[in-house]
């Protein structure tokens, strides 16, 4: 690993000031669970490294008719935001995906923010062997080469596939992700967050070197069923192999509106606008779920090896609607 320099800002004025506007030079760290393994692989080498679990981490859940948002801190731990019983309460899809991330031991050292900002698990991204479109070379090595666990939405020069549990739940939700930088702070929907590579190819969100991610805000929608439904090889503890999460607004078992939200699909958290059209005034049973997820994976293109993913997540978004009704038990 190249040798950096350390910065352990107790505050978010602190973490600012440390970052820079130059891309590489200066990296946030809180559980390290991600960037830790970038620099020995040397992938990223920077010359700074700071501090950032300082940053908030509150949960905070209101109550009443005069509730309108959750707050969760980007420095709270997964196993935190997992086991907050109100918040399970009032956002079961996003509990549930935090609980499913890797093992009791990455999940009390990961945090929210760390989750969304997380880089990409492309085997030929990661190997320093290969220098692929989003290192600065001239061709996606998956193409032609070892693809099953890439994207089938998208269609962009570079196929990877998103790693962000949470992100997929908090677009459902409609969150915002609040993001602070020197020229002051905006809130940015989650939905607009991620950006696919044609957009910018060394980055996978919105974020710039010297900006930072705080804190997530949620809408409280009592009328909102929510649930999310992984797949993974057998029981084991890696990325799924794709999932989804169907947060539906039902009058009795009928759906009047839904969002349905793809994950380990594309390049961005992958919003099934087809589904939700397919759901919209039905009555949720296992047909009208299949229906969805059929017009869900209707356009997607797999490669050469990743075909399965098709009816992978075919079954992820059925699941996931069904979970959200309470049609399947969890």
């Amino acid at each position: 690993m190249k040798a950096f320099a350390y910065v352990n800002a107790t505050n978010e004025k602190d973490a600012l000031a440390a970052l820079v506007p130059e891309r590489g030079k200066a990296v946030p760290i809180a559980g390290g669970q991600d960037l830790l393994s970038l620099m020995k692989d040397y992938i990223l080498t920077p010359e700074r490294v700071v501090n950032v679990k300082g940053l908030p981490t509150t949960i905070a859940v209101p109550v009443g008719p005069s509730a309108d948002y959750a707050v969760v801190g980007a420095a709270t731990r997964l196993a935190d935001l997992a086991a907050h019983e109100a918040f399970r309460k009032a956002f079961p899809a996003i509990a549930e995906a935090a609980a499913e991330v890797g093992t009791p031991q990455i999940r009390n050292v990961g945090t929210v923010g760390g989750n969304l900002c997380q880089r990409p698990r492309c085997w030929y991204f990661r190997n320093e062997e290969f220098r692929c479109l989003k290192k600065g070379g001239a061709r996606c090595f998956a193409v032609e080469g070892e693809n099953q666990f890439h994207a089938i939405f998208g269609d962009a020069p570079c196929h990877i596939v998103h790693p962000s549990s949470l992100a997929v739940p908090l677009i459902a939700h409609e969150a915002r992700i609040k993001v602070v930088g020197p020229s002051g702070e905006r809130e940015v929907p989650a939905a607009e967050f991620f950006v696919m590579p044609d957009r910018k190819m060394y980055g996978e969100n919105v974020l710039e070197p010297n900006e930072l991610v705080t804190e997530v805000r949620i809408p409280i929608r009592p009328g909102v069923k929510s649930a999310t439904y992984e797949v993974r090889y057998k029981q084991s503890h890696d990325w799924p192999i794709a999932f989804a999460t169907a947060a539906l607004t039902m009058t009795g078992d009928t759906v009047r509106s839904s969002r349905i939200v793809m994950g380990a699909v594309a390049p961005v958290p992958w919003r099934a606008e087809a589904a939700e059209k397919a759901l919209a005034g039905k009555r949720v049973t296992e047909a009208v779920a299949m229906g969805a997820a059929d017009a869900a994976v209707a356009e997607a293109k797999p490669m050469s090896g990743n075909g399965y993913k098709v009816q992978v997540v075919r079954t992820a978004v059925t699941r996931a609607i069904l979970k959200a009704a309470g049609l399947l038990k969890a």
